[in-house]
């Protein structure tokens, strides 16, 4: 069975990528504002967010999916340094036969079996694409995390679904499990296709010790990506709500707001309006209203 796809399912379960592209669409009209490094930066929308989230697992899925074809091709009958020395003319094609019945799947002669037998760099590029993935549900799941935060002393733009207590001392305290879950899993899968492991592979692949790659786990991380992937939307789908109104607020008073003005009074002018805002606690179109009225 390739380690990509099932019978044409890839093991980065759509459901996710469905959900985050459902999720777009429902907040396609939530304004909030966008941050990086933590502090505020210009306007962006909820949606336009979990759009980028949706964009990003199907392009960690194709990465994936491009390393299915060479998987697919099969060596056998190559002998010892792929010449086929030895081998029956008709042993490649019954057994490709065989592993298609068996697998159903579509498996193939390897077109030039001297170059499979002297490389194993089709696994290597699976390994990076599957820590790929990985990465990016981390990322994602930390974002979903923050954004949770709260609820009256974070951010609390989106409310993820309680799924159990999570403190026996703090009354009502419920942490989002299902993010920490997936992350838990993405730690462990990287943890298997990086460090010692993924140093033991490459050098397995420089020097063609096949038996040392055999022992090479890092598939079984493709079934767990798959089910804490799987799991996380059907988990959070009932109650993932945004808040429009804590988005609005912060919008609002977001200093990002200030880049909007670059072409109107230049760089260093909206960055004026920007620190006024601050040391007075106040919005930026508070506090360019202000400068219009005492000009």
């Amino acid at each position: 069975m390739s380690p990509c796809t099932q019978k044409n399912e890839t093991y980065l379960n759509r459901s996710a990528d469905s959900f985050f592209r459902k999720k777009a669409k429902e907040f396609a009209a939530v304004k909030k504002s966008g941050r990086t490094r933590l502090h505020d930066a210009v306007p962006i929308t909820l949606g336009e967010e979990f759009g980028a989230y949706a964009e990003n697992l199907r392009r960690a899925a194709r990465r994936l999916e491009d390393c299915e074809p060479a998987l697919l091709e099969i060596q056998l009958g190559g002998t010892a340094v792929g010449t086929g020395i030895n081998a029956h003319p008709d042993y490649a094609p019954r057994a490709v036969k065989k592993l298609a019945r068996l697998t159903g799947l579509d498996p193939r002669e390897a077109k030039n079996k001297i170059a499979s037998q002297q490389s194993l760099g089709d696994f290597l590029a699976v390994s990076s694409a599957l820590r790929g993935l990985c990465v990016e549900l981390n990322k994602i799941c930390n974002d979903l995390r923050l954004l949770n935060s709260g609820p009256h002393t974070g951010f609390y733009e989106i409310e993820l679904p309680a799924m159990q207590p999570d403190s026996s001392i703090m009354p009502g305290k419920v942490n989002p499990a299902m993010a920490e879950m997936v992350n838990m899993v993405c730690f462990h899968v990287i943890g298997r296709v990086r460090g010692a492991r993924d140093v033991r592979r490459s050098r397995a692949a420089r020097s063609q010790r096949h038996d040392a790659v055999r022992r090479l786990r890092a598939f079984r991380g493709f079934r767990r990506a798959d089910r804490s992937a799987r799991n996380l939307p059907r988990k959070m789908r009932a109650r993932n709500q945004g808040a429009p109104e804590i988005c609005a607020n912060f919008a609002e008073r977001s200093v990002g707001q200030a880049a909007l003005l670059n072409g109107e009074r230049g760089f260093m002018g909206a960055a004026e309006i920007a620190m006024g805002a601050i040391e007075e606690n106040k919005s930026v179109p508070e506090t360019l209203g202000e400068k219009k009225l005492n000009k």
